[in-house]
């Protein structure tokens, strides 16, 4: 019998409803309310706009010359949901490279995880641009010839960097930004509208509230010897 060798793990983690536990683009553009939000909102979540076009539609709604007000804004209104500190230490003693993979913005994903120990190179986010009349999201992270989801910041293209073959890929989400990485991932951890997701495409999840939740099962499988499905 040939010994198969360990793939290394990855985690690919979201931001808004993961690492916080508040939908930040949801909650500055209720908060800000300009008419018409809630149908794009919506028309995201069930699908019938790409992330990418809803997003920059909602932040379109929005003067730039709002800039401080919404960064302020963003940034307060952030809660760290419980253990992300520990899941952060728990990677760096174990040698498991750690990604921030959001559908988040730049001027209030940078500053949040600043009080926390990730390099800057291993958080993927979208852009920002207060230049012209309303708020401008960019997109420096599209989706590559593999993904036609036009997801805006694509969790995939990032996730397909690591050949599967080598490494165990784990994904951390919460909501319609990580479908199509969840479809990619050997083990998602997840909540809302992503443990749905998996349920009904037959995906491997675990549910979680906190990131000890996390951390509890990345230690109870850890001396396991991996399940390989290829």
């Amino acid at each position: 019998m040939s010994h198969v060798r360990q793939r290394e793990k990855v985690i690919f983690c979201d931001f808004d409803g993961t690492i916080t536990e508040n939908d930040n683009i949801i909650a500055i553009i209720k908060h800000f309310n300009p008419h018409g939000w809630e149908k794009i909102a919506n028309d995201v979540i069930a699908q019938r706009k790409s992330i990418r076009q809803g997003v920059g539609e909602l932040f379109r709604l929005l003067p730039a010359s709002m800039q401080k007000e919404v960064v302020d804004y963003a940034i307060s209104n952030v809660r760290i949901r419980s253990g992300f500190k520990e899941l952060l230490n728990y990677c760096k003693e174990q040698h498991i490279p750690f990604y921030v993979t959001s559908g988040g913005i730049d001027f209030f994903v940078y500053p949040v995880l600043s009080a926390f120990d990730i390099p800057n190179d291993h958080i993927y986010c979208n852009g920002s641009d207060f230049s012209s009349e309303q708020i401008e999201i960019t997109w420096p992270h599209p989706c590559d010839g593999h993904c036609s989801n036009d997801c805006g910041m694509c969790k995939t293209t990032i996730m397909r960097r690591f050949d599967p073959s080598q490494f165990e890929r784990i994904l951390i989400g919460d909501s319609v930004t990580d479908f199509e990485g969840a479809k990619l991932a050997d083990l998602v951890f997840s909540r809302a509208h992503l443990t749905e997701k998996c349920k009904e495409l037959g995906l491997p999840y675990v549910p979680y509230e906190t990131f000890h939740d996390v951390i509890a099962h990345l230690e109870q499988t850890a001396s396991l010897p991996e399940e390989r499905n290829d």
